[in-house]
C-alpha cells in the first residue's frame, strides 16, 4: 500500500482528493498504465517458462496475463472516453462507457477461459511430461508477488475512486494469484505422480477459475447498466439536505438515475404546506437544488407537493392512515393524502408507495385491507388509492 501511495503522490496532482473527477481519472489512468507494464512482463516470462518446460498450466497462466493486458488497455481507454463531455447525441454524458469497458473485460476473460480450457482438455487426453527447474519455479513465485501487489493497489484505487473497471481488475488479479499458485503446486507435484496428468487437470482448474471470475464480472457490470437503486448513504444524504430546507415537511418519489461516475441525476417530490407563498417557496427549492449539486454532485429536480398542515381533520386522518399502513406493511408508505367532502361520501385519496417487486396479488390484498380499515373509521369514506413503485 505504501508503494502505490508514493507513486500516486509523485505522479498525481492533488492525490488526496480522489473523488474529484480530474484526480479520479488520473488514478484510473495510473492503474491502467501499471497494469499494462506488469502484465507485459508477466506474460513474457510465463510464456517463455511454459514453452521451455512444456507446461500447459504455465502457458495457460501466461495467456491469462495477456487477457489481463487487454483488460488494462480497455480499462484505460474506457476511463478516457467516459470523461467526454455531453454532446447533442449524448446529453447525459459518456460516463456509462466505464461500465461498458468493465463488461468488455468480462467477455475477454470468458473467451480466454474457453480457449485455455480447450487446451487443457486436449492435454488431458494427450499428456506429456512436465520438467520444471528451480529458476522457472522462482520466476513463477515472484509473479505471484507481483499479482498480489497489483491486487492490492487496484483494490485501493477502486475503493477510493469507486471505479467499476478498477474494481474488476483487482478481482481478476486476486484470481491470478490463486491460479498461479495452483500452477506452481501442480508443477512440483507432477514429479511425484508422473502417471497422473496433474498438469492438465490443474490447467483445467485454472480455466474454470478464470471463467467463474468472468461470469461474476459480467453480472457485476450489467447491474449498473440496467439500473440499480441508490445506496442508503445517497438516500440519507439527499433526504437530509432536502428536509433541512425551510418549510419542507417531507419527501417521496425519490428517483436516482446513474449515467456513470459524475453523471448522476435525481428527482423528488417535496411536501410543503399549502399555505406558504409559492414564489418564496420556489426560491427555497432552487437554493436546495444548488446545495445538493454543490455537496453531492447530483443534479436534482424538486417537485413541490402542497399538503394540508392546518386542517385538523386531514392531519388526523393522514396520521391514522399511516399507522394502519405500518401495521399492515411497514415497508410501504403513503403520500399526497387529501380529503374532499361530498354530500353522501367523503373521498379519501392518497398514493401508496410499494416495493417494485411486490406481486400484484399482494398489492391488491394490501389495498383492500387499507380500504376496509379506513372505512371502519367512517363508513362514508370512499377510498381512492393510486399505487406507486418505490425506487429507493
Amino acid at each position: 500500500m505504501f508503494l502505490i501511495k508514493l507513486i500516486a503522490k509523485l505522479f498525481i496532482k492533488n492525490h488526496n482528493a480522489p473523488k474529484d473527477p480530474e484526480v479520479r481519472e488520473s488514478y484510473c489512468t495510473l492503474s491502467g498504465i501499471l497494469g499494462i507494464i506488469c502484465n507485459v512482463v508477466l506474460f513474457a516470462v510465463k510464456l517463455l517458462v511454459g514453452t521451455a518446460v512444456g507446461s500447459v498450466a504455465v502457458t495457460s497462466d501466461a495467456f491469462n496475463n495477456l487477457a489481463d493486458l487487454g483488460s488494462s488497455v480497455v480499462g484505460l481507454v474506457g476511463t478516457k472516453m467516459s470523461r467526454k463531455k455531453p454532446d447533442r447525441d449524448h446529453p447525459f454524458g459518456h460516463g456509462r462507457i466505464e461500465y461498458i469497458s468493465a463488461l468488455i473485460i468480462s467477455f475477454l476473460i470468458l473467451i480466454m477461459a474457453f480457449e485455455l480450457g480447450t487446451s487443457s482438455v486436449q492435454k488431458l487426453f494427450s499428456p506429456s511430461e512436465v520438467n520444471i527447474d528451480l529458476v522457472p519455479l522462482i520466476l513463477l513465485i515472484l509473479s505471484v508477488g507481483v499479482k498480489l501487489w497489483m491486487y492490492s493497489y487496484n483494490r485501493y484505487i477502486g475503493k477510493i475512486t469507486d471505479a467499476q473497471t478498477v474494481k474488476a481488475v483487482s478481482k481478476d488479479s486476486l484470481s491470478d494469484v490463486l491460479s498461479t499458485s495452483v500452477v506452481i503446486i501442480s508443477a512440483v507435484a507432477s514429479k511425484y505422480v508422473p502417471a497422473f496428468p496433474l498438469d492438465a487437470v490443474c490447467g483445467l482448474l485454472v480455466s474454470l477459475l478464470i471463467a467463474k471470475n468472468g461470469i461474476g464480472l459480467v453480472f457485476e457490470t450489467i447491474r449498473p447498466l440496467l439500473g440499480t437503486p441508490p445506496t442508503k448513504e445517497t438516500v440519507d444524504t439527499l433526504s437530509r439536505l432536502i428536509c433541512d430546507a425551510e418549510n419542507v415537511v417531507g419527501i417521496h418519489d425519490l428517483i436516482v438515475h446513474d449515467y456513470g461516475p459524475g453523471r448522476v441525476f435525481a428527482s423528488v417530490h417535496a411536501e410543503v404546506p399549502d399555505t406558504v407563498n409559492i414564489v418564496s417557496m420556489h426560491e427555497i427549492i432552487d437554493m436546495t437544488e444548488m446545495k445538493v449539486l454543490d455537496e453531492t454532485g447530483i443534479e436534482l429536480v424538486i417537485h413541490m407537493d402542497p399538503i394540508s398542515t392546518e386542517c385538523e381533520k386531514t392531519v388526523s386522518m393522514r396520521e391514522n392512515a399511516k399507522e394502519i399502513l405500518r401495521s399492515l406493511s411497514p415497508e410501504c408508505s403513503l403520500h399526497d393524502f387529501r380529503i374532499t367532502d361530498g354530500e353522501e361520501n367523503i373521498n379519501v385519496l392518497f398514493d401508496l408507495a410499494v416495493p417494485a417487486d411486490m406481486p400484484a396479488s399482494e398489492r391488491g390484498s394490501l389495498v383492500s385491507a387499507l380500504e376496509r380499515e379506513l372505512k371502519k373509521c367512517d363508513p362514508r369514506y370512499a377510498v381512492k388509492i393510486h399505487i406507486d413503485d418505490l425506487f429507493t
